[in-house]
């Protein structure tokens, strides 16, 4: 690709949910290179045209194939459900096209149509088959040159993006992390069921405070001139809403069937350090994203959400119904800490103006296939290690 500053990067996105809104509200922000939207396609061709409507793409379709035909378009944007990301992006980059990813990479989904996948599949199988999927996949990247972009929005959010810039600039030892994405359960009617999420709370939340650490360890790494991996993770996974009555579980929307509502996964690195990655579906007042980092020469908490730059009080909600306030939250009434430039603190912004620059000059993205495959290994390592009871050696 050119390196000129004019280029135009040409998108074409696969997927019109709500992955899809987020990413169309960063390419609306990005500076210094052009971004053509061209065409969206969705199975659901009515959602296609709604995110067309909303973004000002030229196109909406339902046939994949117009886009991997098209040769427009130089980035495939794959906002779908995690079981067709490796095969989509196989595809997209075998046409010649670049990737931008949503997390998690992939996961394991089992036979289709087979029913609790989460409780009669081993996870140590889960594991090597997912680990096949990604060496194709890793094939594809390597035979074909194209750019990979992980869609891991934990990398740009702005506080992790200083406390990495201190971290290079001091060389600091991370000696221990503590990370967490928790809430009150997923909006999604799937969310409960393994073959259509890959995994339950830690694999639809988890992952984005673990693919933070592991890319400030990462970080960390490059400044001191180390090569730093996981060398074991032990885990502990669990369904806590199950004792609940249906009055009790009235404000909690996790209903897990073959998957856990509660994870917490302990890594051990090659030198020796630690991360704790915490997700539960059990925790009301909103979501709570966090990483808090403890080094030989810092202490950093990067609060993600919520935040304190602007707390507000109502005592109704007239006038309020377009207007965002907070997440995961059933009114807007009391106290609140209010979302303000959440698309920039969660890295949205960030992690799409990174991707446009990593496809017009080919260079590699700050979030890519690495971290992409390291975080699914750990993952799925973290669920053998709770089935089995025992630390998994990695």
């Amino acid at each position: 690709m050119s390196c000129n500053p004019t280029k135009t990067v040409t998108i074409g996105t696969v997927g019109a949910g709500y992955a899809a809104y987020l990413h169309g509200n960063g390419y609306e922000k990005v500076s210094g290179i052009s971004v053509r939207l061209k065409t969206v396609c969705d199975v659901q061709l009515e959602l296609a045209e709604k995110v067309k409507a909303r973004f000002g793409y030229e196109r909406a379709v339902n046939d994949y194939q117009e886009i991997l035909n098209d040769p427009e378009i130089d980035v495939v944007d794959i906002v779908l459900p995690p079981f067709l990301h490796t095969r989509f992006a196989m595809e997209a980059m075998r046409a010649g096209k670049d990737v931008i990813c949503e997390k998690p990479l992939t996961g394991y989904f089992g036979a289709p149509g087979q029913e609790n996948v989460g409780l009669s599949v081993p996870k140590g199988e889960m594991l090597r088959q997912c680990l096949a999927e990604m060496d194709e996949l890793k094939g594809v990247v390597q035979q074909t040159g194209r750019t990979f972009m992980y869609a891991e929005n934990f990398v740009y959010a702005s506080p992790i993006q200083k406390s990495a810039e201190i971290i290079r600039a001091k060389k600091t030892k991370l000696l221990f992390m503590k990370g967490e994405e928790s809430l009150k359960g997923s909006s999604s009617p799937v969310a409960g069921k393994w073959n259509r999420t890959g995994g339950g709370t830690l694999s639809r939340t988890g992952v984005h405070p673990l693919g933070g650490m592991l890319w400030l360890k990462q970080q960390e790494a490059a400044a001191r001139g180390e090569v730093i991996t996981v060398k074991r993770v032990s885990c502990d996974v669990g369904k806590v809403t199950q004792c609940l009555t249906q009055e009790e579980h009235q404000y909690i929307t996790a209903h897990p069937e073959d998957v856990e509502d509660y994870g917490v996964a302990s890594l051990t690195f090659s030198d020796g350090t630690k991360a704790l990655c915490i997700a539960s579906d059990a925790v009301l007042g909103g979501t709570k994203n966090y990483i808090e980092i403890y080094g030989n020469n810092t202490a950093l908490t990067c609060n993600i959400t919520p935040t304190d730059l602007l707390n507000t009080y109502f005592l109704d909600e007239e006038g309020l119904d377009d207007v965002p306030i907070s997440e995961m939250l059933p009114k807007k009434l009391g106290w609140n800490k209010a979302f303000v430039s959440d698309e920039i603190i969660r890295g949205y912004v960030g992690e799409l103006q990174d991707f446009m620059e990593a496809a017009a000059y080919h260079r590699q993205p700050a979030s890519g296939f690495d971290l992409a495959y390291e975080t699914t290994r750990v993952l799925y390592a973290a669920y053998q290690s709770a089935e089995e009871g025992r630390t998994i050696e990695l």
